[in-house]
């Protein structure tokens, strides 16, 4: 199938903007062809400038839970940007805001906003950093957590050795401070606070991985995590950036019953709009700046426009907690068609899914970190990419990254897609 104006726009783009794109999933790459560039969108559905439609399953990678141009989204941004973009100074929304998500989400008693999950990663870190005065962190293999220098980190030799950076940029005096485990490997982490005793001041960890497929925790590895962070005095991240407001109203700390020290969020609290937050309980709160002694600030942080929209969503996903059933039986219905279409045409595989992410993996064996996601068979992954997209399907260009399902999406939507699956998978 031909996108002729969005290869035009491709190559135009190219001209001034590196690779074409602003963020590299966007470019295809791994997909091995030219990206899709959308037009707008509408509810469930984009509109690319080709003229096609296609039912959406990434959901601008999570925020647009209850579909695109979800109407009280946009009615509360038109009226804010009315009143003017962006202060630079305080403003009372941000207050309404930051009650509403305490009152959400268990465990924290305030919030600070940023304009995108990396700053609330990389602020995360820092708080965490300066609240305990040790420099060393954990992150976990096939987990994203942004583009700050601690977190583009390869494995060492070994569960004890340092790190090495994965990108030109960053330093190695960053790489050292940050320790690489395997994701529900409970035992690898013990084993790097055995060999950084007293040096270790947090995990931050995605508690149910999206940048890998849809990767869930093992019966006990966040506990453990819990566990081993309350022993050896370090705080425990959960990066909710993807998670959060989508799985539950409090993320899978309610989900899970597991309360961290510091939670960052993204993604559903903007309503689409560019923010992210972190937020903890108030005795590590009060060491950021001007309370504290932790740097932290923006321009944009708390913008208007931005704080209007995540209003909006919250306040509709904190009074109709019904949607987050209605996305689980969804994803639900979804994930026993395409095992049912799948299986019908020996297609080897396994599928991930809790709540609304879902990821289908074409590997046999079960997808539980990165190495088994990594297992996975690439080349029938793009076979059945460009099978989808020719048949008005969007999934994610990456056998490594989660669908997200919005609430807009019709049965009939999950039933078209079930059929497009049915015939490509006769053909894989």
């Amino acid at each position: 199938m031909i996108y002729k104006r969005s290869s035009e726009l491709f190559v135009e783009a190219q001209k001034v903007i590196p690779g074409g794109v602003n963020s590299p999933v966007r470019a295809f790459k791994s997909v091995g062809r030219d990206p899709v560039f959308v037009k707008e969108a509408k509810g469930a559905y984009l509109y690319d400038e080709d003229g096609r439609k296609l039912i959406d399953y990434i959901a601008s990678w999570g925020p647009m839970i209850l579909g695109h141009a979800h109407k009280p989204v946009v009615d509360a941004v038109v009226e804010k940007a009315q009143k003017g973009t962006s202060f630079g100074m305080p403003t009372a929304i941000e207050t309404e805001i930051a009650k509403l998500a305490v009152s959400m989400v268990p465990g924290i008693d305030k919030i600070r906003f940023v304009n995108s999950g990396t700053e609330a990663c990389m602020s995360a870190v820092r708080l965490a950093r300066g609240y305990t005065s040790r420099e060393k962190i954990i992150k976990f293999a096939g987990c994203y957590h942004g583009h700050s220098d601690s977190f583009l980190i390869q494995a060492g030799s070994g569960a004890v050795t340092f790190g090495s950076p994965n990108s030109p940029g960053v330093t190695q005096g960053t790489a050292k401070d940050t320790l690489l485990a395997d994701y529900n490997d409970l035992e690898g982490v013990k084993a790097l606070f055995e060999a950084n005793s007293n040096e270790i001041g947090a995990i931050i960890i995605e508690p149910i991985a999206g940048n890998m497929g849809c990767i869930l925790p093992k019966q006990g590895f966040l506990e453990g995590l819990r566990e081993l962070c309350t022993a050896n005095g370090a705080l425990l991240i959960f990066d909710e950036v993807m998670t959060g407001f989508r799985l539950a109203k409090g993320g899978v700390q309610e989900l899970k019953g597991i309360q961290a020290d510091i939670v960052t969020f993204g993604k559903v609290i903007g309503g689409g709009l560019p923010v992210g937050a972190f937020a903890a309980r108030s005795e590590i709160m009060s060491h950021l700046a001007p309370e504290g002694p932790v740097y932290q600030a923006g321009t944009l942080s708390g913008n208007p426009l931005a704080m209007a929209a995540g209003l909006a969503m919250l306040t509709e996903l904190n009074e109709h907690p019904e949607i987050f059933e209605s996305l689980e039986n969804k994803t639900a219905y979804l994930h026993k068609g395409i095992s049912e279409v799948l299986d019908k045409h020996k297609v080897t595989h396994t599928i991930n899914c809790i709540g609304s992410m879902i990821s289908v993996h074409f590997a046999p064996d079960a997808v539980v970190d990165f190495k088994s996601a990594a297992a996975g068979d690439n080349p029938t992954f793009k076979k059945f990419f460009h099978g989808l997209l020719e048949r008005g399907i969007y999934i994610a260009p990456s056998a490594y990254e989660s669908w997200f399902l919005n609430d807009a999406l019709s049965y009939e939507d999950l039933d078209t897609t079930i059929k497009a699956i049915d015939e490509v998978a006769s053909v894989l």
